[in-house]
């Protein structure tokens, strides 16, 4: 029973991380398609025009793949493009002499991040169903 309860509160706390984690995700990619303050923020950082579109339509995807039943690899490489991301934004924020008020979203959201990767990693794998000794064993059940 202790299994079970364990299995089932990493479970919650993994959907409520990641659900935090894309919101978040989500609306980053939204203020940076369609707010000039945010658009404003890349050319201070000195990013062209076109990687503020370009990073937007990447984390709309990678929310996606997040949320979405998709192979493990994928989501994989969705968290990632994430962590890059994240990690990209700090070092951007602090090369150009930004203070923590500018970097600080960035922080929590990576922290968001790790709740939500490191939840996924620890979800239980998909149980096999188990053959019978002696069955005769084909690729359905395998």
């Amino acid at each position: 029973m202790v299994n079970i309860m364990s299995h089932k509160s990493i479970r919650i706390g993994f959907w409520i991380a990641t659900g935090l984690f894309c919101l978040q995700m989500g609306f980053t990619a939204y203020a940076q398609l369609n707010l000039p303050q945010v658009a404003g923020a890349f050319t201070h950082l000195g990013f062209p025009d076109y990687f503020r579109v370009e990073l937007s339509w990447a984390k709309l995807i990678g929310v996606a793949l997040l949320l979405a039943p998709v192979p493990a690899r994928l989501k994989e490489w969705a968290y990632a493009g994430f962590a890059f991301d994240l990690g990209s934004a700090i070092i951007a924020h602090v090369a150009v002499g930004d203070g923590p008020k500018a970097w600080s979203f960035a922080v929590v959201t990576f922290a968001l991040w790790a709740a939500s990767y490191f939840g996924w990693r620890r979800l239980p794998a998909p149980q096999k169903a188990e053959v019978a000794p002696g069955a005769f064993v084909t690729p359905a059940n395998a």
